[in-house]
Order: C-alpha cells, then structure tokens, then sequence
C-alpha cells in the first residue's frame, strides 16, 4: 500500500511513527514503477521559494537614547519635542553656548586641540568639511589647518573663537536624531551628566521582536514587507539586530529584537505585519510538501503519475512547498498527492 506523510515540521515526527512508508525494489536514485497510480495530482513547478515569516512590529523611529550635559551651568535653551536635528545643528545651550550634534560613531570624550590625535579627530574634520569647511586634510592629526577651520566654524555659531573644542561643545551621533522628549527644561540647573534629552534616529523604522530559535531572520540588509493599517504594503530592509535579554518574576527570556527600514509613513506608534525573508532560493523544482513519501530505506520520493516513484533529495521547505531534485524531474510533471 502506497501511504502519504505529512513534511515540514511534521515529517520526522510521521516518519518515526512508521505509520507509511514505500519500500522500493530498486537501487539509489533510480525510479521504480507502483502497482497503482496516482488519482490525485500535482504539478512539478520551477520558481523561487522563499523562506519567509510574518510578526507583529511597532512603527516608530528606533530605541531611545539619552543626551545629558557635559558642563555645568543653566539650561537656556532646548528643541522641540518631535523636531529633528542635523548636522551642524544646536542640540541644546547651557549658559547660552551651543552643544551642536555631529555625525560620528566615535563619542565625544575629550577636549580636542592642537596636537591631539585619533579617530575623533577624524570624525571632527569630517564633519567640518561636510559643513563647507576647507583648507586642512582630513586625516587623525588636529593640526594648524583644524585649528583655523575650528576658528571659522566657531565665529559662525557666535562663540568664542578659539580653535579648540572643548568637552561638551559637541555631541556625536550616527546621523540626524529626533527629538523624543525633554527631561529638563529652559531655567534648570545642571552638572555633567544631568539628562537633558532623549533622541531616537529621524526615520521611520519597524521594530519586530521574535523568538530566539528565529534568530536566522537576523540578517542585516534582508528585505523586509511592512502592511499598515490602510492595507499599503511598503518596502524595507533589516536595519539593525541584536538579542534582548529580559528578567521578571516570571523567568528570563531572551528574543531577537529586528528594526526595519521603511520610508516615510502616516503612521506612529500603529501595529503593522511584517513579513521577513530568511531565505531565497531562485529557480529551483518544487512540489507540495504532501507530495513527498517517506521510502523505507531513508529518505523522501515523489510519485509520479504514471505510477513511478522517484527518489528526491529536499532543499528549502516554504510555503507549503518544498524544492526538490531527482532523476528525469521537470517542470510540467505531475506528481501524485494524498486523497
């Protein structure tokens, strides 16, 4: 008797349970012919198969991050929530002297003047010349031409002119933030390290949290499908991955914690699905994961509708298909299904 298993997850599970299995009168990977033939078919497809899983994600713009003081004084001015500053612009004052915010991964932790080195420096002379400075080399030394540069870029934010950046003076970020919330305000008395702002980066992003056993869909870069609530589908990519660690009474769980890409949307805060691909294989055969018989000697075959059966070796399983080769398969065939 001819019996169909299940396949995906279910196989290994249907296999041990030797509820069916197909025992050949053949050898290895050549087809041997049944007694009967299939009455319910199947075609034999050639297409791409994705791997892809769809979760809950938030829209909005990212984790939080803190912005404090670094010199003492009063708080005289701050952005609005909700507004975004770029490069070269003023974060916030104390004392009336501008903080201003500069792309960087570096963080500022240091004064930087004449003679100093390092990739803050770098970062430092990158920006200046991003803001239309010139006559110096972009390079790790805080040399007389940086000094002169620091000079002009500090008489046109009205501040002293002194060639030196002070520790405070400047905040580096990887790009331009959006304002979330004030936790101080104008009049309040600070010290380093009194909080002043939170910010999140200025794009719109998804953030999707997922078991750890998914931690394949951690790809940075994979394209990513967003639904929102108007039932648009938008583009993106996976922008940024990495483990979340949580403890409570409960216990401690851990979970992949993806953000996506995505552009421009009339949405914050909303619930949208998104579909995450782990895994694309182009122009491969393909049958209903049903179609595969577990053989007796180990391993999968499909029955063809002439009654042969054909040993298959299995790739992707997606979809309810699952991407197979064998001897003589091609796309157009016919292979048998459960009934």
């Amino acid at each position: 008797m001819t019996g169909r298993l299940a396949a995906g997850s279910l196989i290994l599970a249907a296999v041990c349970a030797t509820t069916a299995v197909i025992v050949f009168g053949g050898h290895g990977d050549e087809p041997v012919t049944h007694d009967a033939v299939p009455t319910a078919l199947a075609e034999i497809t050639q297409q791409d198969l994705a791997d892809t899983t769809t979760a809950t994600g938030i829209v909005g713009y990212g984790r939080e991050r803190p912005l404090a003081a670094a010199t003492s004084g009063t708080v005289t001015a701050l952005p609005a929530i909700g507004s975004t500053v770029r490069r070269g612009g003023v974060l916030f004052k104390v004392d009336q002297v501008p903080t201003v915010l500069l792309y960087g991964k570096v963080p500022a932790y240091r004064t930087l003047r004449p003679g100093v080195r390092g990739a803050d420096v770098r970062q430092l002379e990158e920006n200046l010349r991003e803001l239309g400075y010139r006559g110096f080399t972009v390079d790790d030394v805080f040399g007389r031409e940086s000094t002169r540069a620091v000079r002009k870029w500090q008489k046109d934010l009205g501040v002293k002119q002194t060639g030196v950046v002070e520790l405070g003076r400047v905040v580096f970020q990887p790009g331009a933030v959006r304002v979330n919330d004030q936790t101080a305000g104008p009049g309040t008395l600070v010290r380093p390290g009194s909080p002043l702002l939170t910010v999140t980066g200025s794009a719109h992003l998804v953030t999707v949290r997922l078991d750890e056993t998914e931690y394949r869909l951690a790809r940075i870069g994979a394209t990513a499908t967003v639904r929102t609530p108007a039932g648009e589908q938008v583009q993106g990519k996976v922008a940024t991955a990495q483990f979340v660690v949580n403890s409570d009474q409960a216990g401690t769980t851990t979970k992949v914690e993806l953000t996506v890409a995505i552009g421009a949307v009339g949405y914050d805060r909303a619930a949208v699905d998104v579909t995450l691909v782990s895994e694309v294989r182009k122009d491969v055969l393909t049958v209903p994961v049903a179609a595969l018989l577990a053989l007796s000697e180990g391993g999968y075959g499909v029955e063809l509708a002439d009654g042969r059966i054909v040993p298959v070796r299995t790739g992707l399983f997606a979809g309810g298909r699952v991407e197979v080769s064998g001897q003589g398969l091609t796309a157009g065939l016919k292979v048998g299904m459960p009934t």
